[in-house]
């Protein structure tokens, strides 16, 4: 009988424990990986459900498992029929619009990537979802354009007594001002740029020499200027221009980037929808582009190839 020493004994323990560790690991991966539906081919596994079900609990609306598979089936039917029209969505788009997500949230595309990895699901599943989503509103807006029409008449009927036809609507050119803050700069840091661009305000004076001495300022970027609508702003930025003279600045807000002003170079006033107009009107086709899009899945789904395991 061969005695082991206490070394090697040991050493057998902890490689029995790896093993089982590793047996468990496997057994988990092999778990995740089990197929669990299959569309046209195209296989959807028990990972695919976790990781989005997770997505959906972080989204704010947790659905159940069944609602979750049928979610991922969708998608799969979305991107099938929006290739069958020769519809596609390039990963370049599809990075570009997860980045506009992370901006939105103050953070950049690999921050947001991280928290997703943290929070159990994973950026695969948020790309997923958008490249479905993307080529569904190509493809029902390209077929049913007739039908999702807008007409005057029908912004004036969802307006209904609150009729603001008449309300002088303006476009406006803008000079975005950005006092850059390095990334991961602390709070502090953007309070210092905050008061740097509150203190130009009060020395800006028309755009020609304001936008001069703005350029001249330490880490400030003067961007191109923008033509905007009064519809096409956000509620803050519109009521602050709404009562400015030209040639002044907005007030500060931060931004992932730094703080940004804007500066009013222009005001003209044009027969472009008014914000209240323009919010109808994006309700209006919302509803019928909601209720089309409901009704043209329900028939792929009909006629589709997908098969449970």
């Amino acid at each position: 009988m061969i005695e082991l020493t206490m070394s090697q004994t040991s050493l057998l323990r902890r490689l029995a424990t790896a093993l089982v560790f590793g047996i468990g690991i496997l057994v988990t991966t092999a778990a995740q990986a089990q197929v669990v539906a299959v569309v046209y081919g195209e296989p959807i596994t028990a990972r695919d459900v976790e990781h989005r079900a997770k997505l959906e609990q972080l989204s704010g609306k947790p659905l159940g498992r069944k609602e979750v598979l049928d979610a991922l089936i969708d998608d799969k039917l979305k991107i099938r029929e929006a290739k069958r029209f020769t519809i596609t969505v390039s990963d370049n788009e599809v990075e570009e619009a997860f980045s506009s997500m992370a901006g939105r949230m103050r953070m950049k595309p690999a921050q947001l990537e991280e928290q997703m990895n943290r929070s159990g699901t994973s950026a695969v599943t948020v790309k997923n979802r958008l490249r479905a989503e993307m080529a569904w509103q190509r493809i029902v807006r390209g077929r049913f354009a007739s039908t999702l029409t807008v007409s005057e008449q029908d912004i004036l009927s969802a307006l209904g007594s609150k009729n603001t036809g008449d309300a002088q609507v303006y476009e406006y050119t803008l000079h975005p001002i950005l006092f850059v803050v390095p990334e991961g700069a602390g709070e502090s840091a953007f309070e210092g740029r905050k008061r740097e661009a509150e203190a130009l305000r009060g020395r800006f004076q028309g755009c020609e020499a304001g936008l001069r001495l703005s350029r001249a300022l330490r880490d400030v970027a003067v961007r191109a200027k923008v033509i905007r609508a009064s519809a096409d702003l956000p509620p803050p930025i519109r009521t602050a221009l709404e009562g400015m003279e030209i040639g002044r600045l907005t007030p500060p807000e931060i931004t992932k980037h730094g703080v940004e002003l804007f500066a009013l170079c222009e005001k003209v006033q044009t027969r472009a929808d008014s914000p209240q107009k323009k919010e109808a009107r994006d309700k209006v086709f919302a509803e019928r582009f909601e209720e089309q899009a409901k009704r043209y899945l329900v028939e792929i789904r009909r006629n589709a190839l997908v098969e449970y395991k």
